[in-house]
């Protein structure tokens, strides 16, 4: 039995190997942190869309709006001539007078007529729920991830790479919802809303998406057992005989 345990020059590469997955596991928890800040930011920010109306007449104001999944702002705008391929209002950097309320389904008494005229209340509720769904699934990963690194806790790396992966996966879900419902503001008649453009938390949900997504399967990666790839790796691990 001494023989079959005698670790062969091979097994010393086999053991620094396990002896850097700690540091494997930070580095993509750093990255995986950088991507739950980006959802954090996507969920409570209202810059997912710009909407602009069509603008006839200059030197006057007009009304542009931005929205979330929780709240709409709309600003209004004064209006100076514009190049010829420039016919929309804005852009909504420009000074004006701005007024944000929460859509009318999440805060009864609000009112939110895009929303309710236009019957997006069931995007925005969907685009919402989902996103609270990754949330959840964000923070249930982070806890599983902090307390394995807690001594002969390595089997929580597995529940938490797959919870990282559902968030990455319910953010893409809720960013095609938001996108499916700007784009039926858009065809809609009932609206005056001609242009439309992505903004910067719609980045941030789908910049985190992709950290989510990869970065959960590259901690699955690292948290499964490795194979043996020579045969006295498999003699190394077996009980010694009595």
């Amino acid at each position: 039995s001494r023989i079959a345990r005698r670790a062969p020059p091979g097994a010393l590469v086999w053991s620094g190997m396990d002896e850097s997955k700690p540091l494997k596991v930070r580095l993509t928890f750093s990255v995986i942190l950088v991507g739950v800040s980006l959802l954090f930011a996507a969920v409570v920010t209202d810059h997912w869309a710009v909407l602009s109306p069509k603008v006839e007449e200059y030197n006057g104001t007009c009304e542009e709006a931005h929205f979330g999944l929780w709240r709409l702002c709309t600003k209004r705008i004064f209006m100076q001539e514009q190049g010829p391929k420039e016919k929309g209002c804005g852009p909504i950097s420009l000074p004006g007078e701005h007024n944000c309320s929460y859509f009318k389904h999440f805060t009864p008494g609000q009112s939110s007529e895009i929303f309710e005229v236009t019957t997006q209340k069931e995007y925005s509720i969907s685009a919402a729920a989902i996103a609270i769904f990754s949330v959840g699934f964000a923070i249930i990963g982070t806890i599983c991830v902090l307390l394995s690194f807690r001594k002969k806790r390595d089997y929580l790396l597995k529940p938490a790479s797959m919870f990282y992966t559902f968030a990455g996966l319910c953010i893409i879900i809720s960013v095609e919802v938001m996108r499916q419902s700007v784009k039926r503001m858009i065809d809609s008649k009932e609206t005056v809303w001609i242009e439309y453009s992505y903004s910067w938390s719609f980045a941030c949900a789908c910049t985190s998406f992709v950290l989510l997504f990869i970065c959960g399967i590259i901690l699955l990666l690292i948290a499964l057992p490795r194979f043996p790839q020579n045969p006295w790796e498999t003699c190394m691990d077996a009980e010694p005989e009595h």
